[in-house]
């Protein structure tokens, strides 16, 4: 059984303020265990919050992010408080996801990484936004999202 090298993390473990901003949140990584195998990860927020920046006002969304590792895990923690730190952040919902991807993406260098941001209506138009790094690597198990689209009361 392989084990998890978490010397290097500040905040597992250990209590940790929030951050105020995304920029100020810790983003960390753990060396992956299996190398040698193509998985996908999957981490689901279904209760993402975010200011829209011209109201103040709070944006929801449910995102699915899916990564192929290349060495390296995201630790979980840490990511759970970089995505919090977004609740008194105003940004656009496309600014947001990919905000997240990018900076995923930067940290992990992974083999191949998708996100879903599905995000509840204001003013009657939801504003689903996805993006991936390109094709996922060929013999990976990616189930769908899960996520139906938004059908109102029609």
């Amino acid at each position: 059984m392989t084990k998890t090298d978490v010397s290097n993390l500040s905040q597992l473990g250990r209590n940790v303020d929030l951050p105020s901003t995304p920029e100020e949140a810790v983003l960390e990584r753990v060396p992956s265990g299996h190398q040698d195998a193509d998985f996908v990860v999957r981490f689901t927020a279904p209760e993402f919050t975010s200011l829209c920046p011209m109201t103040g006002q709070p944006d929801f969304a449910h995102i699915v992010i899916d990564y192929v590792p290349d060495g390296w895990l995201v630790e979980s923690k840490s990511l759970k408080l970089y995505l919090h730190s977004f609740r008194n952040h105003g940004a656009f919902h496309e600014d947001c996801t990919l905000d997240i991807a990018k900076r995923l993406v930067k940290l992990l260098s992974p083999k191949w990484l998708r996100i879903g941001a599905y995000w509840y209506p204001r003013g009657g138009i939801p504003i689903d936004v996805f993006w991936q790094t390109g094709a996922p690597p060929e013999g990976v198990w990616l189930p769908d999202q899960g996520v139906a689209p938004y059908r109102g009361r029609g």
